[in-house]
């Protein structure tokens, strides 16, 4: 059998790097345990028995299953405030039981706490939301029973969050939506979006509101089965034409759609590190097994300088990436607002997480460059996170105007 292909209760890797202590709290040790017990068991079993890796995704019905029996063994929605169910955890612990979850490599990995369709996406809109809101779309979220995604991009918006070119007008106890939203993370099997439009009067003005939509409603329809460079189809675009959305799903102030998307960007930008940094481990441990199993002129490739540096650099790149992730989110807990930090480490872990892929493929050579080869498939996936959740160069930006004191 293939290396690269789950197994019923498949065996879980060896770290990296023996003796390293685990940095976060017991809570976050004995969650990664139980977590990785379930990834490894029967989420790899199902990924077998349906033919489910990263670029044949599980229909709507088994991500449902999954919602679900994540939600009852009590991982979903754990990143949510304890008033709302969930654990209260530490950035720290967050990102290091995310890491976990995406080095293991599971197709899986976004659906174990609903990071790509679940409770993260309204987790910090409880504040603002009316008790209609919490108990039609933000409860249902949290106990798996609908999945939402959140609706920004636009052809003319995507860095200049700013520019939603979507409008809502008043009519009434409503609003009525026209526009189109794009490359939607998780909108083909979404219930509900949290959804940007501008509700200005005058089009030169900016005034972007937050508004819970129905995906099933008369007038919005998703258009979906387009791929992504990684091949995933997990991806679509929101089409609303003059769709009648009740005044109650405003969320929050009128034009304070923006400050409730980018309330959290901190924190956000720095919840994408553990993604590429656990997927870069999976390239790591690939690379390192092809190395000690495959030989040339007699001996195990391993054994080459030119291989081994590759993997020294591999390391020290992931290691360095880690360690600005971790102080980051120390940070974070300490009641800091590290912009600039937070941008580094989504600038620093998306560059290195790909250097890694790359120098991954070098090794593996020809098996490296067949499609349906793991270290093939992170290649595409972390070239993709230098630029989704804002580009190298968004973060760059910011980097300077903190460093700069410029507003």
């Amino acid at each position: 059998m293939n290396h690269n292909t789950p197994s019923s209760h498949t065996a879980q890797p060896a770290p990296l790097f023996a003796g390293v202590p685990f940095e976060g709290s017991p809570q976050a040790a004995e969650l990664i345990t139980r977590i990785n017990d379930y990834l490894y068991g029967e989420l790899a079993t199902l990924a077998q028995e349906h033919g489910i890796d990263h670029e044949h995704g599980p229909d709507k019905d088994l991500l449902r299953r999954v919602w679900k029996r994540s939600q009852a063994l009590g991982f979903y929605g754990m990143t949510l405030p304890r008033q709302m169910g969930g654990l209260g955890l530490s950035v720290l612990d967050h990102v290091l039981i995310k890491e976990a979850i995406y080095a293991s490599g599971s197709p899986f990995a976004p659906h174990v706490f609903g990071e790509l369709s679940g409770p993260p996406r309204v987790g910090a809109l409880a504040r603002v939301a009316t008790p209609f809101q919490l108990e039609t779309f933000i409860t249902p979220v949290a106990r798996a029973d609908k999945a939402i995604c959140f609706a920004l991009t636009e052809a003319e918006a995507g860095s200049d969050a700013g520019n939603v070119q979507t409008r809502a007008v008043k009519v009434g106890d409503h609003y009525e939506i026209t526009g189109e939203k794009r490359f939607i993370s998780g909108s083909p099997f979404a219930d509900y979006a949290v959804l940007m439009a501008s509700t200005a009067t005058d089009p030169a003005q900016r005034e972007v509101s937050a508004f819970f939509v129905d995906l099933h409603a008369p007038g919005v329809r998703v258009v979906s089965g387009y791929k992504t460079m990684a091949g995933q189809t997990s991806t679509g675009n929101i089409v609303l034409e003059g769709a009648r959305v009740p005044a109650t799903h405003l969320i929050g102030e009128p034009g304070r759609g923006l400050a409730l998307a980018l309330g959290r960007i901190t924190v956000n930008r720095l919840l994408h590190c553990p993604a590429m940094l656990g997927l870069a481990q999976v390239a790591l441990r690939d690379a390192r097994e092809h190395a000690l199993r495959r030989k040339q002129f007699g001996r195990a490739i391993g054994q080459f300088q030119a291989v081994q540096h590759l993997l020294a650099d591999m390391a020290t790149d992931w290691a360095a990436a880690r360690g600005l992730m971790l102080a980051t989110a120390r940070q974070i807990d300490a009641g800091g607002e590290p912009r600039a930090e937070a941008s580094m480490a989504k600038l620093f872990c998306s560059e290195a997480a790909f250097r890694i892929a790359d120098r991954a493929v070098q090794i593996l050579g020809g098996e490296g460059i067949v499609q349906g080869s793991r270290v093939e498939f992170l290649f595409r996936m972390l070239r993709m996170y230098r630029v989704l959740t804002g580009t190298s160069e968004i973060q760059r930006n910011t980097i300077a105007k903190e460093l700069l004191g410029q507003p």
